[in-house]
């Protein structure tokens, strides 16, 4: 995934939150905020998935002299995430 889909991703994300942001104005019912916020916390977590694999496809292609304490950052990432 390149940085254009990733900003098209996070843009779709942005307009579910929008669209969230509407719900709640309208009083719509709990059922339905909540399927919004868990279809806004699914993208979310997948778009964070997909930038911490790329960078750590990255990570391991380097071969550099820290390459252990790059990975260590990035499974601290990885457990932020989950």
């Amino acid at each position: 995934m390149d940085k254009k889909e990733y900003l098209v991703a996070l843009r779709r994300i942005e307009g579910q939150v929008r669209g969230l942001q509407r719900m709640i104005e309208e009083e719509r019912s709990c059922k339905e905020i909540i399927s919004q916020i868990a279809a806004v916390r699914s993208a979310l977590k997948r778009v964070g998935i997909l930038i911490v694999e790329e960078y750590a496809k990255k990570c391991l292609s380097e071969s550099s002299d820290n390459a252990t304490e790059e990975i260590g950052e990035l499974l601290k990432d990885l457990q932020s995430l989950f």
